[in-house]
C-alpha cells in the first residue's frame, strides 16, 4: 500500500466565529475577538442589588475583581448598590464594555 486513500466525509470545521483564535466572533468596530463573557449576563449580575442587595457580582464575573470587590464592600453602606446598579445599566447600553483582558463583551 503506497498510501491511504483520502478521507471522505465532513469538511474540517472552523471555530464558531469563523476565525482561528476568535471562537465567539470578532467585534466589527474594533476587529478584536469577543470575550467569552456576555454583556447581558454581566449587566444583569450588576443589577443584583435590586434583588439581594449585594453589588459588584457582574464585575467580578467579568474579571474586574478590584472594582467588583469595592462595589461588594460598599454595598453594605448602600453606596455600592447604587454604584453597581448604575454600572450595570451602563454596561448593557455601552458599546465599549470589556472584560479584564480588554476584550469586548459578547452582545449575545
Amino acid at each position: 500500500m503506497a498510501g491511504s486513500p483520502p478521507q471522505q466525509g465532513y469538511p474540517p470545521q472552523q471555530p464558531q466565529g469563523g476565525q482561528p483564535g476568535a471562537p465567539y466572533g470578532v467585534d466589527p468596530r474594533t476587529g478584536r475577538p469577543y470575550s467569552d463573557k456576555q454583556k447581558m449576563i454581566v449587566g444583569l449580575l450588576q443589577l443584583l442589588p435590586l434583588v439581594i442587595g449585594l453589588g459588584g457580582i457582574g464585575r467580578i464575573y467579568a474579571g474586574h475583581t478590584g472594582t467588583g470587590v469595592a462595589q461588594l464592600i460598599l454595598s453594605f453602606f448602600c453606596v455600592g448598590s447604587i454604584w453597581s446598579i448604575i454600572d450595570g445599566i451602563m454596561i448593557m447600553v455601552s458599546e465599549d464594555a470589556t472584560d479584564a483582558n480588554g476584550l469586548p463583551l459578547r452582545p449575545n
